[in-house]
């Protein structure tokens, strides 16, 4: 059964005309991958709009104080929403990309190990995030968001991403309202 979120996602008229705009790009960047690529997205300005606004719609009024966005296309959400909403936007960052102090998450990738990082300093305990990135397709990045937030003490409100592949139910019932669900990563 579709929860609340998902039936009104289903009904929203919008839904259809931002995944329009999204353009897949078969075989990139190896084979049988089915890239999403948000660049298309972005040059439609009311796809565009449309995209931020239900963002916003769903966050409004929640006392959200932080919106976090994950390098590099959380950045191109963030602000928008951040702004809309009356947070701050904080950054989080791959290693060695931000002057001075910093706390970093590690996690693992497929092949290996990463780092995330922001700004020691940048939250203050207690403070309502939510945390925003394009695309969630293992988890694995926004899971390391979630342990770096929470190790300071904020509270993550939700985690939002446009596009998710696979059904995946990475932080949780109903934590991450989605705006466009994908169903195969493969060609």
């Amino acid at each position: 059964m579709a929860s609340q979120d998902e039936q009104q996602q289903q009904q929203d008229p919008r839904i259809p005309k931002i995944s329009s705009a999204i353009r897949v790009i078969p075989n990139f960047p190896k084979p049988g991958i089915m890239f999403q690529d948000i660049t298309t997205l972005l040059l439609d300005t009311k796809a565009f709009s449309d995209t931020i606004d239900l963002f916003v719609e769903r966050y409004k009024g929640q006392n959200i104080s932080v919106v976090a966005g994950i390098e590099a296309r959380g950045f191109i959400f963030g602000p928008p929403i951040a702004l809309a909403i009356g947070a701050k936007f904080v950054p989080l960052r791959k290693p060695n990309k931000l002057p001075g102090e910093v706390i970093s998450e590690e996690y693992s990738l497929e092949y290996g190990k990463d780092k995330m990082e922001m700004h020691v300093g940048a939250v203050q305990a207690g403070e309502r995030a939510l945390i925003i990135d394009d695309l969630v397709a293992t988890g694995g990045t926004l899971s390391a968001a979630i342990r770096l937030l929470e190790r300071v003490g904020v509270h993550i409100v939700e985690c939002a991403c446009v596009i998710e592949l696979s059904g995946l139910k990475v932080c949780g019932a109903n934590l991450i309202p989605l705006l466009l669900p994908y169903q195969s990563q493969f060609v």
